[in-house]
C-alpha cells in the first residue's frame, strides 16, 4: 500500500510521490527497504551470550522518531546498565525529554520480558546514581537491570509478540470496531496481575469506553499510578473530539518551523541512507530518491505553512483520523522521571497486547508535547481525558484499529548500542 508524500523542492516547488514513512505520519509498504536495515527483527535471539540475547530483543522496542537513544554498559557481570544517548534527543518536539524517557522504559520492559524467557528474574533500579536535573538527560544511568538466575521465574505471555510489533501509520478500517475483548487485553497488560510473579489483586472493572469515565487500574511493577482508557466506535461524539485534537496538533507541528525541521533532520532518503543510519524516518520512493540525488529535494528548511507540501500532509493525516475506530490512552499520577519511564514500560506491554489481538496502533504524540505552540491541543486532550493538571499527565495517546500489515522499521546493529563488556 502506497501513501503520498509532498516533497519540497529547491526553489520552493513541491512534488507528490509515493513513500513509506515521512515526517512521522506517512507510511505504507516497505518495498525497497534494505535487508541490513531490518535484519535485527529476524536475528533476535541468535546471540550466544545471555545479555546480548536479551538486548537483541530490547532494541526492537518502540522509540519516538525511531531515534533509538539507548546505550548499555555490560562491564559489570550479570548486569545491564542503561544510559540515554544524549546525542539522540528531540529538543524541539520533546523539549523536556519526556518522550525520550518513555522510550527508555519501552527498552527496559522488552529486556525484562526477554530475561524472564531465559529463566532470569530482572531486578530493575531506576536512576541508580540519581535523576538528572533539567530537561536534558546526562551521563548518569537511567536504569540498572540485575539478572538473577531463577528457574521458577514465569515466562511472559507477551514475549512472542516482540518481533511482530509494528507502529502502523496506514489508513485503518473504520468499519471494524475494536472488540471489547481486545480492549480488556490491552488494559490487563498494565495491571499488576498481568505481571509474571506479581501478587494477585482484585479483578479490574470494565474498561471505560467514554473519555471521562474512570480508567482501569494499572500495574504496580512497571506502571505504578497509571490508568488505561479507551474510546471506540460506540461513542461517535468522543471519537470526533479525539480526531479534532489530533488534527489540530499535527497541523501545528507541520506549521512550526523548528519541529518540522527536526523531523527533516532525521529523515533517511533512499536505500543507501537507510542502510547507513538504520534509524529515523524513512522515504524509499524512487522519485524522491532521484530528486534527492539531483539536489532537488530540499531538507534544509521547513516549507511555508500554507504550501502544498504542508497542506497535503494535513489532508492525508485527517483521512487517517477519519479511518480510526478507536483511541487508547495512558494517564499518570504526577510526571516524575520514573513515572515517565514506567509509562513507557506500560505502553510497550499495551502495544504487544494489541499486536496479539491482530490490531494496529500508532502513537499520537503531537498533542502531548510540551513546546509553546502546541499548548492549546495539549490542554484540550487533558481536559477531554479528565487528566487534571498538574496532578495528572497524559503520557500516551494512540489510535487503534485494523489495518494492512506493514514491515518493520530500521534498527541499528546490536554492537552500536553497547559501551562495554
Amino acid at each position: 500500500m502506497q501513501r503520498r508524500v509532498f516533497v519540497r523542492l529547491v526553489g520552493g516547488g513541491v512534488v507528490a510521490a509515493a513513500a513509506t514513512t515521512a515526517v512521522g505520519s506517512l507510511s505504507g509498504c516497505t518495498a525497497g527497504m534494505p535487508d541490513v536495515a531490518v535484519q535485527a527483527w529476524s536475528t533476535a535471539g541468535q546471540e550466544s551470550d545471555l545479555r546480548r540475547w536479551i538486548l537483541s530483543y530490547a532494541l526492537l522496542a518502540p522509540h519516538s522518531h525511531n531515534l533509538q537513544s539507548w546505550l548499555v554498559d555490560l562491564r559489570q557481570p550479570d548486569e545491564i546498565l542503561l544510559h540515554c544517548d544524549t546525542t539522540r534527543l528531540l529538543p524541539q518536539t520533546d523539549p523536556l525529554s519526556r518522550q525520550i524517557m518513555m522510550s527508555q522504559g519501552s527498552f527496559i520492559e522488552l529486556a525484562c520480558m526477554a530475561a524472564r524467557e531465559r529463566g532470569y528474574r530482572p531486578e530493575v533500579a531506576l536512576f541508580p546514581q540519581g535523576v538528572f536535573d533539567g530537561a536534558k538527560p546526562d551521563q548518569r544511568p537511567v536504569a540498572r537491570i540485575r539478572l538473577v538466575d531463577d528457574a521458577q521465574q514465569p515466562k511472559d505471555r507477551l514475549f512472542a509478540q516482540i518481533t511482530q510489533r509494528r507502529t502502523n501509520r496506514s489508513l485503518y478500517a473504520p468499519e471494524r470496531a475494536v472488540p471489547a475483548a481486545a480492549v480488556q487485553a490491552m488494559a490487563a497488560a498494565i495491571r499488576i496481575d498481568a505481571m509474571p510473579g506479581a501478587p494477585e489483586v482484585p479483578a479490574a472493572p470494565d474498561v471505560p469506553t467514554a473519555p471521562h469515565a474512570a480508567s482501569a487500574p494499572a500495574a504496580a511493577e512497571a506502571s505504578a499510578g497509571l490508568r488505561f482508557g479507551f474510546v471506540g466506535a460506540d461513542n461517535a461524539a468522543a471519537l470526533q473530539q479525539h480526531r479534532d485534537i489530533a488534527n489540530q496538533a499535527w497541523k501545528i507541528e507541520l506549521q512550526t518551523p523548528g519541529t518540522f525541521e527536526e523531523s527533516l533532520h532525521v529523515m533517511r532518503v533512499g536505500a543507501d541512507e537507510v542502510a547507513q543510519h538504520r534509524d529515523g524516518l524513512v522515504i524509499l520512493d524512487p522519485m524522491v530518491v532521484w530528486l534527492d540525488r539531483l539536489g532537488l529535494f530540499d531538507r534544509s528548511k521547513a516549507p511555508a505553512p500554507d504550501s502544498f507540501a504542508v497542506t497535503g500532509q494535513i489532508k492525508d493525516f485527517a483521512a487517517k483520523m477519519v479511518s480510526t475506530p478507536g483511541f487508547m490512552w495512558i494517564i499518570s499520577e504526577g510526571n516524575q522521571r520514573d513515572t515517565q519511564v514506567n509509562a513507557g514500560r506500560a505502553y510497550a506491554r499495551v502495544q504487544l497486547a494489541a499486536t496479539a489481538a491482530g490490531l494496529a496502533m500508532q502513537p499520537l504524540s503531537q498533542a502531548l508535547q510540551e513546546y509553546a505552540e502546541v499548548a492549546q491541543p495539549y490542554a484540550a486532550i487533558h481536559r477531554l481525558l479528565g487528566a487534571s493538571q498538574p496532578a495528572n499527565t497524559v503520557q500516551m495517546w494512540a489510535r487503534v484499529g485494523y489495518a494492512p500489515k506493514v514491515g518493520p522499521s530500521p534498527r541499528r546493529s546490536l554492537p552500536s548500542f553497547i559501551q562495554g563488556g
